[in-house]
């Protein structure tokens, strides 16, 4: 399609090129300073998502490890447990810092109480 100026336009991508009237409104002068927005309102989106991001992973998390720390403090021997390793075993023994746990007939290992991950039930 030629166009009304009779250029060609052999080159130029038509998606770039800027209408006349968005190169006045780029010639516009700024508003007027007048008031500044409140500062509240700019930054309650960033207090919001920090609430959502609060209640959907800090907290549950920050629960599960009060729940995990409780579970390690009530270690007692007999119990069966499985380690972050994958071995299951039944308690031996229990230190400060260590677990001791039989994993079979006559083998007994020990390990360190944060490698504990989990208390099996007792039906299974």
């Amino acid at each position: 399609m030629p166009r009304l100026d009779g250029r060609t336009g052999v080159g130029q991508n038509p998606a770039l090129m800027v209408s006349p009237d968005a190169q006045i409104l780029c010639l516009a002068p700024a508003p007027p300073a007048g008031q500044q927005p409140n500062l509240l309102i700019q930054f309650l989106p960033f207090i919001l998502i920090f609430a959502v991001f609060y209640f959907l992973v800090f907290a549950p998390m920050r629960k599960k490890q009060k729940k995990h720390a409780e579970m390690l403090r009530e270690l007692k021997a007999g119990d069966r447990v499985i380690t972050s390793g994958g071995i299951h075993g039944t308690v031996v023994g229990v230190s400060n810092d260590v677990v001791q746990l039989r994993i079979a007939d006559q083998v007994k290992v020990d390990v360190s109480k944060s490698a504990v991950s989990d208390l099996l039930r007792a039906d299974g």
